[in-house]
């Protein structure tokens, strides 16, 4: 007959530790708790103990600084992390420092039951990631906030990911933060101290992707004269992120598929296969099976991207973390050098009941706003009601009038064109002549009709986020950028 296994709980909380030793009991271990970590330490020092559950916070030392120590004295000891600095970092340092799992308080007992279920049960040499750890100064920075339960979910699967080269295809709205998330999983993960490029797919003419992603030699197309290294040249090492892989062509597909298959490529007009050690992560705003579907994206590559699907939350499906967000976002441009804001607890409720259609991004441009805008410190509900109010919708007799008031215009424009060449046509050149001086002003009165929300201002015109984007930089509008 098998022993009892034995699982030994530190936490300072006693009704936890009494929650806990019921329903572990209950569950057939049998269960030791402690308050502090030296009692822990010292029946770990003895010997007992099959599996540990810890707090992170506790009266005489933080779990992070005593979990190392018993890894090193029983490196097969699974140790689950609980926690309610329910924190990206707090998800990174569990997993850096060797814990099984980490657990957000409050948590399910269920939940907790087959979690430890399964570390008891899973062979001892269960491999773990090589990378180099982060410095410690490294935690300050935090590249995600949430503390809601979907954000917790996000956080422990990038800590599970974080020590391993698994590709990764993030999926969610625009404004969710998919790039971000990237980021964490390159500066947190095994190859950190490598490159990390990042290449959008909507934002690069689609004759160009082949040679953006790939590279070229010199003379393989008209205008090649020199070589070029391509994006996964430039990743070597790192990762390659591909953000709105939805977007990309047929053939670059093709091309991508072979990569993830055989792990080599060949340059735009070269023969030789080159080796490559990259790490994939993908992005998507696009249902890739609905494009798979429309015979818009090969079905095979869609597998192999897919290894790990991460779903990336809108805002307003984790609206209990906007206050945190944007607290954080006023820190940010304090920073920068703007002036500091507070926000009073009537704004931060008008701000919770918004749904967001431009989710994070578009909170981080309203922070922005309100520091740069307003004189006072302390930003009311009034002022948020006065920035968030929606749009008075145009009706068809404005949008006619508007048509014929550009149309006029492109008139004029053409008149007074024609009117410096007194003999023969103007030289080539008219239609993107004339149509710089529409869009800029075109591009301007949506932004501004907009305040500045890039996704909204894409909507009214009906264009692509990144073709606007493109245009924006090509005829130099100042709007607001975000960071995400």
């Amino acid at each position: 007959m098998m022993a009892t296994r034995s699982i030994l709980v530190a936490d300072d909380d006693a009704a936890i530790r009494t929650v806990l030793n019921q329903a572990l009991s209950r569950a057939g271990y049998e269960v030791r708790s402690t308050s502090n970590a030296a009692t822990l330490w010292r029946w770990i020092n003895q010997g007992d103990g099959d599996l540990v559950i810890t707090d992170v916070v506790m009266p005489d030392e933080n779990a992070f600084e005593l979990i190392p120590r018993i890894k090193k004295l029983r490196p097969d000891l699974p140790i689950i992390v609980m926690s309610a600095q329910n924190t990206f970092m707090t998800a990174i340092r569990a997993s850096e420092r060797g814990a099984y799992e980490y657990l957000p308080k409050p948590f399910d007992l269920k939940e907790l039951i087959a979690i430890v279920g399964r570390a008891l049960s899973e062979p001892k040499d269960r491999p773990k990631g090589a990378g180099a750890t982060p410095r410690e100064e490294e935690f300050d920075a935090i590249p995600l906030v949430g503390r809601s339960q979907a954000m917790q979910e996000i956080y422990r699967l990038l800590a599970r990911l974080m020590q391993t080269d698994l590709t990764v295809l993030i999926s969610g709205e625009s404004g969710t933060g998919k790039e971000l998330v990237a980021r964490a999983l390159h500066d947190y993960g095994k190859r950190r101290t490598g490159p990390f490029i990042a290449i959008n797919m909507a934002a690069i003419p689609r004759d160009l992707i082949e040679s953006e992603l790939f590279g070229h030699e010199k003379g393989a197309f008209t205008g090649a004269n020199t070589r070029h290294p391509g994006r996964f040249e430039l990743a070597e090492g790192g990762t390659l992120f591909l953000d709105e892989i939805g977007d990309m062509p047929m053939e670059a597909q093709t091309r991508l598929l072979r990569v993830l298959q055989q792990g080599e490529y060949t340059t735009v007009g070269g023969r030789t296969p080159i080796k490559t050690d990259v790490r994939i992560i993908a992005a998507t705003n696009k249902d890739l099976r609905i494009l798979i579907q429309q015979g818009l994206f090969r079905e095979d590559l869609f597998f192999r991207v897919n290894v790990v699907p991460l779903r990336l939350p809108p805002l307003r499906e984790r609206i209990e973390d906007v206050p945190d967000l944007m607290r954080h976002f006023l820190a940010v441009v304090e920073r920068e050098g703007l002036p500091k804001k507070l926000v009073d607890q009537a704004a931060l409720e008008r701000l919770k009941r918004y749904n967001w259609p431009g989710n994070v991004r578009e909170l981080e441009n309203l922070a922005r706003r309100l520091a740069a805008l307003y004189p006072q410190e302390t930003i009311t509900a009034a002022v948020i009601d006065s920035e968030l109010a929606q749009p008075v919708p145009i009706t068809v007799e404005q949008e006619n009038a508007a048509s014929e008031t550009l149309a006029a215009a492109v008139e004029r424009n053409l008149t007074r064109y024609f009117a410096q060449f007194d003999e023969g046509l103007p030289p080539p050149g008219l239609y993107h002549r004339i149509l710089r001086e529409v869009e800029y002003p075109l591009l301007t009165a949506a932004l501004a009709a907009t305040r500045g929300n890039q996704i909204r201002a894409a909507d009214l015109l009906g264009v692509n986020r990144n073709t606007l984007r493109k245009k924006i930089r090509e005829l130099d509008i100042q709007v607001f950028r975000s960071g995400i």
